[in-house]
């Protein structure tokens, strides 16, 4: 009996113990929730402000909730959860890296396509080239902890990842397209190479480092690069073809929306399975299923997508620089460096430097070159737009804040005081880039950049989930749409070895508009497709729009 009593007590104060953990975790859920609450309204109100933008307000609600709880907790604990990388990588990236491909005016971004590639894919590369060198360089000078090439590396790969946010909540894709369309998808290729060089680095054997090596290391790159953007464009494509095959909306516009957004999150999980990049996946997912998909549902599901796409991408945002703000005042990882400030400080300052070099390294001279390609004045890169473009990437903000908690701690602790040293330094980036950089975003462009509106032709981009339109138009306007849409106009034929070398996208554009429209757009729908199912809302529409 004693027994029996003993080991019910044990039970007993284990089911209380868990009950006390489930209560602390409603609790610091239901503050999360406030304090998104807070982030909203408080942006809002400073929606006008000069200096301030919605980034910046969720760091410094971040920050004064984090010496809120430190003081309630004694000097203890800084923020309300623990950092988890399953719950960035898993559930928060997906709809920030799908609503940007979701969302992309693909007009702009596939003229603008061979820069983007070289801003994004080899700038980073060149990049994090500089930032590992000059770490090598000079943390070997200070006394930090013991690291081999394969760290070195890494704080590359880390610190090449820009946070073009705070840049793109001021610029306007209809006052500077070209501007908007290279800073907005440069981030994305940069944060997708980020992500795909960090991990090629983590699965490499380093340590015996040769030609060889060099050569497979390259390969590996190449190979996670072009299979996770095939693997997005191939389930982008199915979700298309399921969709306007079967027509769910004739009898729920709820099953097209709940298939586009779970098709959208499988696409991520593939790539996570078979050891893919997954942002790289799910933006190219994100911009096939614009392009199709979302033209093969109802009028009503194309409203619902496109808001709740970016509205799950705006509150996953928010949700990673409040924690980043709570996060930097972690007593945990501050206590290994609070003997030795001055190291931690010159660290910081050694990245910051390396930051700005690393991206000077690659984003005047392949401006540069991008200029000697184009005839057209309008589509070259002048020397003030280079400085914005300069200017973007020098924030740095969740995918590296992600990043180093995944190479520098162990579920979110850190034991070693190398590790704490870059993690801290990475939070000290993080925050002086954000706050300082971002403050004077606003008054850099509009220094820089007096506001210019567009050209009609710039501005119509009917590929775009952005603008709803008519399900059918009549036959003269359509056939008047397609002309001035297509071809014809838009992308003029090349008529020789010189055109082609001097328009290389609008050649391919030319080309991939006549292979869309022959083979693709007849199997998987697009713009201009309509269902015509008995009783459906958009027969029912088109046949009041064509009535005499």
């Amino acid at each position: 009996m004693a027994m029996l009593a003993s080991h019910f007590g044990s039970l007993t104060s284990k089911m209380y113990s868990v009950s006390t953990s489930d209560h602390a975790s409603v609790v610091s859920l239901n503050l999360f929730v406030a304090l998104l609450c807070a982030c909203i309204v408080i942006g809002h109100l400073l929606e006008e402000n000069r200096w301030m933008n919605e980034s910046i307000t969720a760091l410094l609600i971040g920050l004064g909730t984090g010496v809120v709880i430190l003081l309630i907790s004694r000097g203890k604990n800084s923020h309300l959860l623990v950092f988890s990388e399953d719950l960035f990588f898993i559930y928060l990236l997906p709809p920030i890296i799908f609503n940007a491909g979701f969302q992309v005016k693909k007009k702009q971004f596939f003229r603008n396509f061979v820069t983007i590639m070289m801003f994004g894919a080899i700038g980073t590369v060149i990049s994090c080239t500089i930032i590992s060198l000059g770490a090598i360089q000079f943390f070997k000078k200070l006394d930090i902890g013991t690291f081999d090439l394969g760290d070195y590396l890494a704080i590359g790969a880390i610190f090449a990842a820009t946070d073009s946010v705070c840049t793109l909540q001021v610029l306007h894709q209809d006052e500077t397209p070209l501007l908007y369309s290279l800073v907005f998808g440069e981030g994305v290729v940069n944060d997708a190479t980020s992500v795909v060089l960090f991990n090629a680095i983590q699965s490499f054997d380093l340590t015996h480092l040769n030609h060889e090596a060099a050569f497979l290391f390259l390969g590996k790159f190449l190979y996670l690069f072009l299979l996770s953007t095939l693997l997005g464009v191939a389930t982008g494509l199915i979700s298309a073809y399921v969709i306007k095959k079967l027509y769910f909306g004739r009898h729920s516009t709820d099953r097209e929306v709940a298939l586009m957004m779970l098709m959208a999150y499988l696409s991520y999980m593939l790539a996570e399975l078979f050891a893919l990049s997954g942002i790289l996946t799910v933006f190219f997912c994100g911009i096939v299923m614009s392009h199709y998909t979302w033209h093969n549902v109802t009028e009503s599901s194309r409203i619902t997508t496109k808001h709740t796409f970016a509205t799950l991408s705006f509150l996953a945002e928010t949700f990673i620089f409040l924690y980043v703000g709570m996060d930097a005042l972690d007593i945990e990882k501050w206590r290994f460096v609070s003997d030795s400030p001055g190291t931690s400080v010159a660290v910081s300052s050694i990245l910051m430097g390396l930051v700005m070099l690393g991206r000077a390294a690659f984003v005047f001279p392949l401006s540069f070159l991008s200029n000697l390609s184009k005839k057209n004045q309008s589509e070259k890169i002048d020397i003030k737009q280079q400085v914005v473009i300069w200017w973007a990437g020098l924030m740095r903000g969740a995918v590296s804040m992600a990043l180093a908690y995944n190479k520098f701690t162990r579920s979110g602790h850190t034991e070693l005081r190398g590790n704490a040293i870059m993690i801290t330094s990475t939070i000290t980036v993080c925050l002086f880039s954000t706050m300082v950089f971002g403050m004077l975003t606003k008054p850099l462009i509009r220094y820089l950049l007096p506001h210019q509106r567009a050209t009609a032709s710039m501005l119509s981009d009917d590929n775009t989930p952005k603008s709803i339109h008519i399900p059918l138009l009549d036959g003269e306007q359509q056939d008047s749409f397609v002309e001035f849409s297509g071809t014809h106009q838009d992308v003029p034929r090349p008529d020789s070895i010189r055109g082609f070398l001097m328009r290389p996208t609008r050649t391919v554009h030319h080309y991939w508009r006549r292979f869309d429209d022959a083979f693709m757009r007849p199997v998987f729908g697009g713009r201009g497709f309509v269902p015509f199912v008995p009783g459906s809302p958009t027969e029912r529409s088109t046949h009041d729009l064509t009535k005499p």
